[in-house]
């Protein structure tokens, strides 16, 4: 369970909360110069060397983009998602508005998710634009935060428990499932999440505070996070500094979702309301909600997991409380992607997870119950073991997989000769399949959702898995765009391409002057 009021194996005065113990922000030591030296976690971080951690941190990288360059040159990316994000980074790194058309023709992106924060990878992009460049930040944040997790482990608990929890992180279930989920702006919030657990295991409570701050710029629902920060600051005797984020955090929560989100929104409100109060178009009450947190055995085999990485040993640091907002919303959701152990929404909660994992093993070495003290001298390579064993179940096992490298297949050619016929420059009607390799220079809508638009060109997977198989690709560009003509310009494999042979419409919606 949680204990709140216990710290690593030192006793507290009577009456005293650890918490309450000096932090960085106390009064400058004043002990004789021949005293003996510090013992605190400023003199353990000079100790703990930061080259293991960099190399670990670049193997990892190099796996995570590995991965995903291969998977998008394969073009086998699993969602919109990361031509969406491109086509926000591409309007930033052109300092426009970020508009992305895929989800509609002139749809202001911020409407959707509060994630300006992703406005930071613009020079990457200036230097590299393409999609991969994205898929490559998130590697190397996802690195970083296996970096930071790793060396504060090592600092706390030392021996070889730093590199084990490295292992055990980078291959996490949901750091792989989130490198298989291509790009998504929670990448940011893994790192800055290490940074804030790392300062309040460290008692760098100031760090900790400055470090929870640029979350709310993250997401929209991390502000609720920022808020639990606030909470534990308060609970470990930073009282006024606690309040204050605490009060930060909701008040960013609540203005982004009742505030920021609807003003750039064309409907005017937050959409993703109806995950919670609707299934289907079934209305579900709140009190419906709440009840059915834990109605599926897909949430409760995410639980087990989520502790179970840690040999359970997470339990018993008050940071797993961080974890409780992300948590809170997906359970609360009714749309079963988010409960289950795919997609990218866990990632957030792999640093903290593990970082529990390391106060945890503190605080139960010099439990009075021997069990659990034996227990804590085992927890880390146990966890280690669990994620090498998890991996084959995993995305990165297709890394000793040739069939991983191969994209000269049939399917990997047909699609290249389908960009090929499609021109820079063009709009482009698309499904997912092509999408995020067209949107670095193509303006790509989603196929279905650009009506009055006349594309250009209309781009289709025919296996891409439509609900009825397309017969006639023409006469359903046509079905899409009543006001144009369309005739095919080439096919090979499943891939067709169309262009439109009558003029351009006058006015195309949700295009923007120059």
């Amino acid at each position: 369970m949680l204990e709140l009021n216990k710290s690593g194996t030192d006793r507290s005065e009577p009456g005293r909360l650890p918490a309450q113990d000096p932090g960085p922000d106390a009064a400058p030591d004043t002990r004789p110069a021949d005293a003996s030296p510090s013992t605190g976690p400023d003199a353990a971080a000079d100790r703990v060397p930061l080259r293991p951690y960099l190399i670990a941190g670049a193997i990892l990288c190099a796996l995570y983009f590995l991965y995903s360059s291969f998977q998008y040159a394969r073009f086998g990316s699993p969602s919109w998602d990361l031509g969406i994000f491109e086509q926000e980074v591409r309007a930033y790194a052109g300092f426009d508005a970020p508009v992305v058309d895929i989800k509609g023709p002139g749809y202001l992106i911020l409407g959707d998710h509060f994630s300006p924060i992703v406005a930071l990878l613009a020079p990457l992009y200036w230097i590299w634009p393409s999609a991969e460049s994205l898929l490559f930040a998130q590697a190397a944040l996802f690195a970083l935060g296996a970096v930071i997790v790793g060396r504060t482990t090592q600092q706390i608990l030392g021996g070889r428990s730093g590199l084990c929890v490295t292992v055990a992180y980078g291959l996490s279930w949901g750091i792989q499932e989130a490198v298989k989920a291509d790009f998504h702006e929670i990448a940011f919030a893994v790192p800055l999440l290490a940074l804030v657990c790392r300062a309040l295991l460290l008692k760098r409570y100031t760090a900790a505070l400055l470090w929870s701050l640029p979350l709310v710029l993250v997401k929209e629902d991390l502000g609720a996070t920022v808020a639990v920060v606030g909470f534990l600051l308060f609970v470990y005797g930073r009282r006024l500094q606690g309040a204050l984020l605490a009060v930060f955090g909701v008040a960013a929560f609540v203005v982004t979702l009742v505030v920021l989100i609807p003003a750039a929104s064309s409907a005017g409100r937050y959409d993703y309301w109806t995950k919670i109060d609707k299934n289907g178009e079934q209305d579900v009450s709140m009190l419906d909600s709440v009840l059915g947190v834990l109605n599926s055995s897909v949430k409760i085999e995410m639980l087990v997991f989520l502790i179970g990485i840690t040999a359970f040993m997470a339990l018993r640091s008050p940071l797993t409380l961080l974890i409780v907002p992300t948590l809170g919303w997906r359970l609360l959701s009714q749309d079963s992607n988010h409960w289950g152990m795919v997609w990218h929404y866990s990632a957030i909660l792999m640093p903290v997870l593990f970082l529990a994992l390391a106060d945890g093993v503190r605080r139960s070495r010099g439990s009075h119950r021997p069990w659990l003290a034996s227990y804590a001298k085992v927890a880390v390579p146990v966890a280690a073991a669990i994620a090498v064993a998890m991996t084959q179940h995993l995305p990165l096992r297709d890394l000793l997989r040739p069939e991983t490298y191969r994209t000269d297949d049939a399917r990997s050619q047909a699609a290249r000769a389908a960009l090929d016929a499609i021109p820079a420059g063009s709009r482009v009607e698309t499904d997912i399949t092509l999408m995020a390799h067209l949107t670095s220079d193509r303006t790509v809508y989603w196929v279905g959702g650009a009506p009055g638009t006349a594309p250009d060109i209309v781009a289709i997977n025919l296996d891409f898995g439509w609900s009825r198989p397309i017969q006639d690709p023409v006469a359903y560009a046509e079905q899409l765009h009543p006001e144009a003509r369309y005739r095919l310009k080439h096919r090979g494999g499943s891939f067709v391409v169309m262009e439109r042979t009558t003029p351009e419409p006058a006015k195309i919606p949700g295009a923007r002057g120059d």
